[in-house]
């Protein structure tokens, strides 16, 4: 579907993304409620198009918790006038995020976060999340662990980046000396993934911190663990974004705006 087509469906109430805007708009919200955002920065995207490439974003500078539907950049990975307009993403979430859309079509959501205990994780000698508990166990062998941090995500370091998710299994990476990004399918696939891995990382950092051993699971149990989610037979993610909607929705927030 053309950019243009998108956007004159956009001003239709019944357009077929209208829930997808809601559901990026709650998922904004939310992070900010767990102390995930870094001030105004930081960013989402969620892919409309078939081929990926033209996808929402959060606005320049719009803090997460302020969030609404509407507000939500409506951009073409493709079309590189896009950062000189009026209404232009934050230069880092158009680097970053435009080229995982334009070379990663698995990556149909992205939520790049510095929230405190995964970029704790990114800082270590050793970024690995060994399975320690069921939450890191879901991650075995799922992780991109990035060392190269090469600066701030502007065009090559963007590119870069979005080259390391090669490996379809592997939907989260560790940015090393920097913090974490996200991929998925859905917006509430994508922000229940970010959710676990940082629960999980919270888990092993705390962990660390008593100086004690650690019990490690078995490789086999681990792998058990992770596909034994990835098969399972209810959608907990989308149930999981229908609750944090249903709690904003009750409180009268104004997110789908």
């Amino acid at each position: 579907m053309a950019l243009d087509a998108l956007a004159s469906a956009d001003l239709d109430h019944n357009a077929p993304f209208t829930e997808q805007r809601r559901d990026l708009a709650a998922a904004f919200r939310w992070a900010a409620r767990y102390n995930w955002h870094e001030a105004v920065a930081n960013h989402f995207s969620l892919a409309v198009s078939e081929d990926g490439s033209q996808f929402l974003c959060n606005p320049c500078n719009r803090h997460f918790s302020l969030m609404q539907a509407s507000e939500l950049l409506l951009i073409d990975a493709n079309d590189p006038k896009t950062i000189e307009g009026p209404n232009a993403p934050e230069p880092t979430t158009w680097y970053l995020h435009g080229a995982l859309h334009r070379r990663v079509p698995h990556a149909r959501c992205a939520m790049h976060v510095h929230s405190k205990y995964a970029t704790v994780l990114a800082c270590l000698e050793d970024s690995s999340l060994p399975p320690i508990d069921q939450n890191s166990a879901v991650f075995f062998d799922r992780v991109v662990i990035d060392t190269d941090y090469g600066g701030l995500a502007f065009e090559e370091e963007g590119e870069r980046c979005a080259g390391l998710f090669s490996d379809p299994r592997k939907k989260v990476m560790v940015m090393g000396n920097h913090g974490v990004m996200v991929i998925g399918e859905t917006v509430a696939d994508t922000f229940d993934r970010l959710y676990h891995f940082e629960r999980a990382a919270e888990t092993y950092v705390t962990a660390l911190m008593t100086g004690r051993p650690l019990r490690f699971l078995p490789d086999t149990v681990a792998e058990s663990v992770a596909r034994g989610v990835e098969d399972y037979p209810v959608d907990q993610p989308k149930k999981h974004l229908s609750e944090l909607r249903a709690i904003l929705d009750k409180e009268g927030d104004d997110y789908a705006a």
